[in-house]
């Protein structure tokens, strides 16, 4: 795919749900692995979505497992996806 989101390489899609779809990526500041979640346009406008979407966030970033490096990033407003 080779899309930037912000620091993000987007590398290729992993899934789809209700609440947006989820992309392997590659961290280009700390060299590592991830997955991004990413709302639709619409979703990002409705402030409902939002407030779903930010505590989910908010409670992945609580969790503790011991095979998992945890949550790292919290979507910032106006980000743009290039390709």
């Amino acid at each position: 795919m080779n899309t930037r989101l912000g620091s993000y390489l987007i590398e290729a899609p992993i899934g789809a749900g209700g609440m947006g779809e989820v992309y392997r990526a590659k961290d280009t500041n700390l060299d590592r692995d991830v997955a991004i979640k990413v709302l639709p346009e619409s979703f990002a406008l409705d402030a409902d979505r939002v407030v779903r979407f930010t505590r989910e966030a908010k409670t992945l970033a609580a969790l503790k497992i011991v095979f998992w490096s945890g949550f790292a990033d919290y979507p910032r407003k106006n980000v743009v996806a290039k390709k």
